[in-house]
């Protein structure tokens, strides 16, 4: 299949789009004014330690502390060779201990580890999520095109990507060989790459370590040490391949800084590169804007008048998948059956356009024979590997639930784009007119009790006020009744739906 990535430059944000047969795999959205934070390093401070989370807060010069897991603290577990290799091209950071936080790996107590006041050089492995600081760790990992180098371990591995035993052993040697202080792994990437260029890579990251490490002796407070590169070059890095015929930017000023990255790091696709000239935007040849808003859109239809409903909430994301208008053709479970294996794909694709994380909780149409569920979960877990970010699916229970998790280091493009309803303040739904105003009457008939007799004016939407005096007339009318006295209302334009004052007036 061919494959193209798409740069969009624009004054406050730079947008990197990867399709095959163009058809959208992966979006990378940057904002000038909030640029990611994962991979790079800085010197922080330990500002507390607590015990009880086996966790501390540390300063690495920003606005809000960010988070240290016991976990990701250089220590006597991390020296030993327990680190996962690489299963995917997202490379920043890596070497997390195997098991983090599933209880099977135990760690000295944070307190023996680190003290507060004390000095650490970190590197950011997410960003900052809600009210949550970035989560960093002391485990620096430097991606390079074909390896990642991990300073502070003695582990080399090789991507598990890479199927190929021979190619497997022969990348392994090759690292093996290279003698460098610290761990290397092989990305997905390196297949096929030659000894001269692997080792050319890992000379380089051990000078960009060296560089790292003195410029953290040399700074006396905590901040940044050495950013990541920018998201172009970041996405060069990480998905150009000999699959890719064309890198098209609209940016001259950036299809230059992409052509000089290419020619000093990738010089055999510096060919590839093109400027795009003609009128129509370059995001709009190839409907990725209209690819953008379907991502953002609660509710995904299908090709078959199924759809999938996306709820997304800070650590989980819940998928319903529904038959719509979709009838079938032969009977109710091959209905079923055929509008969950195409949800299962569009999940898939969903979940990484998206940059959906954490727990992912997916609700299938029931289903009644075993060897139709399987055939389903087959069909997602075929899908998820095409996602660089890692997965792990289990089994689907007998009321067609499947859990998983997928690996986030940013946020998720619902994050990025968008922010919580300040009308609904994030909740999804507000309060029927019918309900604000039965709550109307009950505060009413809880200020009879203590001002009968005086006039009363209720300040509310405009949509409530027609409301009471269109369908609540009676009530309205007993309630002036039992108050002595009449209820005006009064329009009040900024209001919310669900608010309203009530003003008492003087006794009549």
């Amino acid at each position: 299949m061919s494959a193209e990535i798409l740069i969009n430059v624009h004054s406050s944000q730079t947008r990197v789009a990867y399709v095959e047969d163009r058809t959208l795999l992966d979006l990378k959205i940057e904002r000038k004014l909030s640029p990611t934070m994962v991979g790079s390093v800085y010197k922080g401070k330990v500002l507390r330690v607590l015990p009880g989370m086996q966790a501390a807060f540390v300063d690495i010069g920003l606005a809000r502390a960010a988070f240290l897991y016991v976990g990701d603290i250089n220590g006597p577990a991390a020296n030993e060779d327990t680190f996962e290799e690489a299963d995917d091209d997202d490379t920043r950071p890596m070497g997390e201990p195997k098991g983090e936080g599933d209880g099977n790996k135990t760690h000295p107590p944070i307190q023996d580890l680190i003290k507060e006041g004390q000095y650490l050089l970190v590197q950011v492995a997410k960003d900052p999520l809600g009210t949550k600081g970035s989560r960093i760790t002391t485990h620096i990992s430097l991606p390079g095109r074909t390896v990642v180098y991990m300073p502070t371990v003695a582990h080399c591995g090789v991507s598990r990507r890479i199927e190929d035993e021979n190619e497997r052993a022969r990348l392994r040697k090759i690292v093996e060989s290279a003698h460098t202080q610290g761990g290397i792994i092989v990305r997905t990437a390196g297949e096929g790459a030659s000894e001269t260029d692997i080792l050319a890579d890992i000379d380089y990251l051990s000078r960009l370590w060296a560089d790292v490490q003195a410029s953290y002796e040399k700074k006396k407070t905590p901040g940044l040490i050495h950013a990541e590169i920018d998201v172009e070059l970041r996405a060069l890095r990480d998905l150009l391949n000999e699959r890719v015929e064309r890198v098209i930017v609209d940016d001259q000023t950036v299809q230059r800084k992409v052509l000089n990255f290419v020619s000093q790091f990738l010089p055999q696709f510096k060919n590839r590169i093109f400027l795009h000239r003609g009128d129509k935007p370059l995001f709009d040849l190839y409907d990725i804007d209209l690819e953008i808003q379907r991502a953002l859109s609660r509710r995904i239809w299908l090709k078959s008048g199924g759809y999938i409903v996306v709820d997304e909430a800070e650590a989980l994301v819940v998928v319903d998948v529904n038959t719509g208008k979709f009838v079938g053709k032969r009977d109710l479970e091959d209905t079923i059956v055929t509008t969950n294996i195409e949800a299962a794909r569009e999940i898939a694709h969903q979940l990484r356009i998206r940059n959906c994380g954490g727990i992912v909780i997916i609700d299938f149409i029931d289903m009644e024979k075993e060897a139709h569920r399987e055939k389903v979960l087959n069909i997602l877990k075929e899908e998820l590997t095409k996602d660089r970010a890692r997965t792990v699916v289990s089994p689907m229970s007998d009321l067609g639930l499947v859990e998983m998790t997928r690996k986030r280091n940013r946020p998720s493009l619902i994050a990025a784009l968008c922010e919580p309803c300040p009308y609904c303040e994030g909740r999804g739904y507000i309060k029927q007119k019918a309900t604000v105003a039965h709550e109307i009457f009950r505060a009413l008939e809880k200020e009879a009790l203590r001002h009968k007799g005086r006039g009363v004016v209720i300040h509310c939407h405009s949509e409530v006020a027609d409301w009471i005096y269109a369908e609540e007339a009676e009530a309205l009318e007993q309630t002036e009744i039992v108050l002595g006295h009449s209820v005006a209302f009064k329009v009040e334009p900024g209001f919310h739906l669900e608010q309203f004052d009530i003003e008492i007036g003087s006794r009549s």
